[in-house]
């Protein structure tokens, strides 16, 4: 321990590997680190041996926690090695105190070994799909969007400075007093390592927010989407889906219908008259439901719908 920690800009935490050995976890919460990333898998055939010791050391001295995969994209494709990711340390875990997977992408370090270049042989477009598809399985299987662990110079060179990893975090690898320059998917930031050796241990890092922000990005809150249709005069529908990473408990769903018509039937919803209501009692990460309900209305002309509300989201539904 060389210090007290003093972020770039923003709150401070390190990076650490196998390489980095044993690690006074304690010091580095006392040295002012609030958050740390742990090495776990690299390729399909590699995890850290120390991932354990340090992933629940970090957790134990109260940091926020995330693990990382050094990806190899030239040995497999980029949703084997999200699974083998997944199933060796990078799951995410609603406590509270777990960041998004990271997926560490940047220049071929092997190229004496393995031939290829700074891209791993692979074209722009390749290069693209295999981070679409380790990102969407990451996706799936947690809810959350991986962070991404890059420089501008390798994303501008194997990406084609791609623009559609908008919705993953930034973690900027550059060295320096300055971020400088982001790749084109992103306009901030979210983490920036500023230099290789940290004041703490491993490398130096800062998260671009509060310490707040910090926590509620590894406890991130329920994501419901709604959305409603029209099918006819007669039939409407309104789905509810679970886009967010926790179970969703007792979603209230009312509707009352207009233009002079009444509700003639709503499976599994109560109804009478006019309104109709609808409970779920919980809705698991990644489910939908969808309501059906059957009006039936007074005039064969002019406009009928329904009005909807679940939690917040406000619908209007008409037809003609």
């Amino acid at each position: 321990m060389t210090g007290v920690a003093e972020a770039a800009d923003g709150v401070p935490g390190v990076d650490v590997s196998n390489w980095t050995g044993d690690i006074d976890w304690q010091g580095v919460a006392s040295g002012g680190g609030k958050f740390a990333f742990v090495h776990a898998t690299e390729g399909t055939n590699y995890r850290n041996p120390r991932f354990e010791a340090q992933y629940g050391g970090a957790a134990a001295a109260g940091l926020i926690r995330g693990a990382y995969h050094f990806a190899q994209p030239h040995e497999s494709d980029g949703t084997t090695q999200a699974d083998y990711f997944l199933q060796n340390g990078g799951n995410w875990v609603s406590d509270g105190q777990t960041l998004p997977g990271v997926l560490d992408i940047e220049d071929n370090p092997y190229k004496d070994k393995n031939g290829k270049n700074n891209c791993y042989g692979l074209s722009v477009d390749d290069m693209v799909t295999w981070l679409q598809d380790f990102t969407k399985k990451y996706r799936s299987a947690t809810g959350r969007h991986a962070i991404i662990y890059t420089t501008t110079s390798w994303w501008q060179t194997c990406t084609g400075n791609s623009t559609k990893f908008r919705s993953n975090p930034l973690w900027l690898a550059r060295w320096g007093t300055e971020p400088g320059e982001l790749p084109k998917s992103w306009k901030k930031h979210t983490f920036w390592q500023s230099a290789e050796k940290g004041p703490l241990v491993g490398g130096g890092n800062s998260f671009n927010g509060s310490e707040s922000q910090l926590k509620s990005l590894a406890n991130p809150p329920a994501e419901v989407k709604v959305s409603g249709a029209a099918k006819s005069r007669k039939t409407y529908t309104v789905t509810i889906s679970n886009t967010g990473p926790h179970p969703v408990k007792d979603v209230k769903v009312s509707g009352r219908a207009f233009g002079g018509q009444r509700v003639v039937r709503a499976p599994g919803c109560k109804y009478s008259g006019t309104a109709v209501s609808c409970r779920i009692e919980e809705l698991p990460r990644g489910e939908k439901v969808t309501f059906t309900f059957t009006t039936k209305p007074r005039k064969s002309k002019g406009t009928v719908g329904m009005y909807v509300t679940v939690g917040s989201v406000k619908l209007t539904l008409k037809a003609g």
